[in-house]
């Protein structure tokens, strides 16, 4: 055979087209890598936002726990308030009352106390007195089964409105929050009222908080934060009003 002949007829070979089998071979190959980078892809965006959602989870959690810690701190405790020259009545005296509420076999407490960290929002005229702070909780409207925390200051103390009115968002994402009221001899209470006989006139010597907050991203799971606050009060002597 002639060389020339033999090397256009190996050419010829070479070049034809591909099969049916070999293009659907490449798609399928194409597609396996196209899935993989796009789950990869998908993947990473998600870490992301669950790491910015996590993120946002614990930076409330100290907000609220920090709040928390500094409003029990500065308590403040009258156990008879006197009435001065000019009028008749005498002032109910400061109270520490806080009450378990279970809800959904969760615990949702309220606490309400006097103290003397008042948040003022008046520039021209700060009030520097005692104000009665009030935790509590309502439901949230917006998601089914969430519950929002409250904290409400009122600095005319002794004329506080019914518990839930007024007050600005602690968290919008609460799951539970439980308040452990400790005696002086390290007695622990799931409530407390110092109006009553047993804790009459008396503060905690110390409060634990335990703060459980929803994930949004899974509304079926939370993250759950603890603190305790001892109360410099409850090793001294009460005032008494002037």
């Amino acid at each position: 055979m002639n060389p020339i002949k033999a090397i256009k007829l190996m050419s010829t070979k070479n070049q034809r087209a591909f099969t049916l089998l070999e293009v659907l071979i490449a798609m399928s190959i194409f597609a396996v890598v196209l899935s993989m980078l796009y789950m990869a892809y998908t993947g990473t965006f998600r870490n992301i936002e669950e790491t910015e959602s996590q993120a946002d989870l614990y930076q409330m959690a100290r907000i609220v726990l920090e709040r928390m810690t500094e409003d029990l701190e500065s308590v403040y405790m009258v156990s008879q308030q006197k009435a001065s020259d000019d009028e008749e009545e005498v002032d109910q005296p400061t109270r520490f009352v806080g009450t378990m509420t279970e809800t959904e076999s969760r615990r949702l407490d309220t606490l309400r106390f006097a103290s003397k960290a008042h948040i003022f929002f008046d520039v021209e005229e700060p009030y520097a007195g005692t104000a009665e702070i009030v935790y509590y909780v309502r439901e949230n409207s917006e998601e089914e089964g969430g519950f929002t925390l409250y904290r409400s200051d009122k600095a005319n103390f002794g004329q506080s409105e019914e518990e839930g009115s007024g007050g600005w968002i602690l968290s919008d994402r609460l799951h539970a929050i439980q308040f452990t009221y400790y005696d002086e001899e390290g007695g622990a209470h799931d409530g407390w009222d110092s109006t009553e006989e047993t804790f009459k006139d008396k503060l905690p010597s110390g409060v634990s908080i335990l703060l459980e907050l929803a994930d949004r991203n899974d509304p079926e799971s939370s993250v759950k934060f603890m603190t305790g606050v001892t109360l410099p009060m409850s090793r001294g002597e009460y005032e008494e009003a002037s």
